[in-house]
């Protein structure tokens, strides 16, 4: 075999775990200078003859998506062409279709959905609900400064709670009548000294966690009454609240906070490092040190671990479980300008979506460094926030003054075979 030119033989056996698109589990003897199109056709002639219509697969080698030549990524993993190969195919993640382009008045910085609405923060200073199919339902004034981080706390049919946090050194608790289409601010939460970049409700909607360019990361009751201890009868009949917790511990700015758990919280920051900390401890459990200023992370309750977007273009992968968490698991090469913005799938166990200020979002697989799976493209100014909350949606927000919602043709797809 003439492994230079990666010619001759390789023998594979080829698996899935999803049974339906099954071949036989035999030997195949393949060209070494196949790729994905040709392992398509080859996989779809053998699913032919059992019936089956065309599929779009993506293949895994030793855990990596093929991304060129069979040859040449296994020379890469220094694997012996000599050994039989075993390739895992799954059905590829359809590209998601752009859907609607919601106009504002100015920067969108913050963005989350849930159920049928889309929760927006500006650089004017006001919040904004619109449905998911791009109409408009309310514009909120309130704070004093730019918004930077919004999050749900909960929703339904007649009655919305949310959290905003701004460069006005505040976070604003809001309680929205959905029938009347009337929102009013609950409280006012000061403690922070600088601009509040994050802010996390946590998972059972009782508390929420905001960090600061003060450098610190405060967790406040997220009740609509806050019987907390030490505040005064003048500040709650002001609607002011006062942090339940603050945690010390970072040197810089904190940009991504995050509810890992009930009792635990991931944060990452300008200062390099991702930090794990024990609530009930109110302490740091665990830290990993980068070698770049971290502008956000998400962490994924699907597989534990922790992305990270940065200033040089490049996403990383952490697991913050092992003792080695300051190494890095991988690294996605793709986006040309440094990546503002970073949030797993809830539902895809391997999928991340992420925007950056080369104008684009992309959808990644993380098993697939070298690539993204798809650009989602619309933007046209840099990006300032993306969103995935709802499994449907993946919502972002930039300095073109638009929100672009891309809906999930995977969740088309499902409910047709549903009907």
């Amino acid at each position: 075999m003439d492994v230079d030119n990666g010619e001759g033989q390789v023998q594979v056996h080829l698996k899935t775990k999803q049974e339906h698109y099954a071949v036989p589990d035999v030997p195949y003897a393949i060209d070494g200078t196949v790729a994905t199109a040709e392992l398509n056709t080859f996989v779809n002639a053998l699913l032919l003859s059992k019936g089956s219509s065309a599929v779009d697969f993506d293949f895994l080698v030793f855990d990596e998506y093929l991304r060129g030549r069979l040859c040449d990524h296994l020379r890469e993993k220094a694997i012996s062409f000599e050994d039989a190969i075993e390739i895992e195919y799954v059905e590829r993640f359809p590209a998601p279709e752009p859907q609607d382009c919601l106009l504002h008045d100015d920067w969108v910085s913050a963005v989350k959905a849930s159920g049928k609405w889309i929760l927006t923060g500006c650089y004017d200073n006001t919040l904004n609900i619109w449905t998911n199919k791009g109409k408009h339902i309310l514009t909120i004034p309130g704070h004093t400064a730019p918004i930077k981080a919004v999050d749900w706390i909960s929703l339904d049919e007649d009655a919305g709670r949310f959290v905003s946090s701004s460069q006005d050194q505040t976070a604003m608790l809001w309680q929205w009548n959905v029938g009347a289409n009337t929102v009013e601010c609950v409280s006012v939460c000061k403690g922070h000294e600088r601009g509040v970049d994050s802010v996390s409700v946590s998972p059972d909607g009782q508390r929420f966690a905001t960090g600061s360019w003060d450098t610190m990361l405060k967790v406040w009751s997220a009740e609509l009454e806050d019987a907390g201890e030490g505040t005064s009868k003048r500040m709650k009949e002001s609607g002011v609240r006062t942090p339940k917790m603050t945690l010390q511990g970072h040197r810089e700015s904190i940009s991504a906070v995050q509810w890992m758990d009930a009792s635990t919280l991931l944060t990452g920051s300008w200062d390099h490092t991702l930090k794990v900390w024990d609530l009930s401890l109110e302490g740091i459990k665990a830290e990993i040190s980068t070698n770049k200023s971290i502008f956000d992370a998400s962490y994924s309750k699907l597989n534990h671990l922790i992305v990270t977007a940065s200033a040089d273009k490049n996403l990383r992968l952490y697991d913050s479980r092992t003792n080695q968490g300051s190494v890095v698991r991988n690294t996605y090469l793709g986006h040309n300008a440094w990546v503002q913005t970073v949030m797993w799938s809830t539902t895809e166990e391997f999928l991340f979506v992420s925007g950056s200020y080369d104008n684009q979002n992309k959808l990644w697989d993380c098993r697939s460094p070298k690539a993204p799976l798809y650009d989602l493209l619309g933007h046209g100014e840099k990006v300032l926030d993306i969103d995935w909350s709802n499994p449907k949606y993946i919502v972002s927000g930039g300095s073109d003054n638009t929100v672009r919602v891309f809906k999930s043709r995977k969740a088309l797809v499902e409910n047709m075979d549903t009907k």
